[in-house]
C-alpha cells in the first residue's frame, strides 16, 4: 500500500484515536514492548509520535504491520503514506504522516535504539497481551 492510495483523514478524527487503534492492533497480534514516543514538544521531530513494538519472529513482525494497516483502512479509511521493510520483516516502518509506527524484530530494535535516540520525547508504555 503506497502513498498514491492515501486518503485524507476526517477532520474529526484525532491522533489519539488513531494511536489507540494502532496500539489495539499491535496487542491483537500479541506484540511486545509497546511504547509511544510523544514528539510534539521536540522541534527537530518530523512527526507527532512514534509507536514502537516488537514481534518475536519475522512472521509476527509482518503480521503486526499487516494488522495495523488493515484495521486503519477498514475502520477509518486511512492508508499509510509510506511503508518500508515488509520483505525482510526485521523492521517495518509504517508512515501515517503525523504518526510513524516501527515494528521491530527484537535484536534490530536494540541495535537502532530509537528510544535512546529520541530520549527527550515523552514516553508511554503499553501492556503486552
Amino acid at each position: 500500500m503506497e502513498g498514491n492510495n492515501a486518503l485524507i483523514r476526517p477532520q474529526t478524527l484525532a491522533n489519539s484515536e488513531i494511536e489507540q487503534l494502532i496500539i489495539d492492533s499491535i496487542q491483537e497480534i500479541k506484540g511486545d514492548q509497546i511504547v509511544k514516543l510523544d514528539m510534539t514538544e521536540l522541534e527537530e521531530a518530523s512527526c507527532d509520535s512514534f509507536i514502537i513494538c516488537n514481534g518475536r519472529s519475522h512472521t509476527q513482525v509482518k503480521s503486526i504491520a499487516d494488522n495495523i494497516q488493515l484495521r486503519l483502512k477498514r475502520e477509518y479509511g486511512i492508508y499509510p503514506t509510506h511503508v518500508e521493510g515488509e520483505r525482510e520483516a526485521s523492521w517495518i516502518l509504517i508512515d501515517y504522516f503525523d504518526i510513524v509506527v516501527h515494528v521491530f524484530y527484537p535484536e534490530v530494535r536494540e541495535f537502532y535504539g530509537l528510544e535512546q535516540l529520541w530520549a527527550d520525547a515523552s514516553t508511554t508504555e503499553y501492556d503486552s497481551i
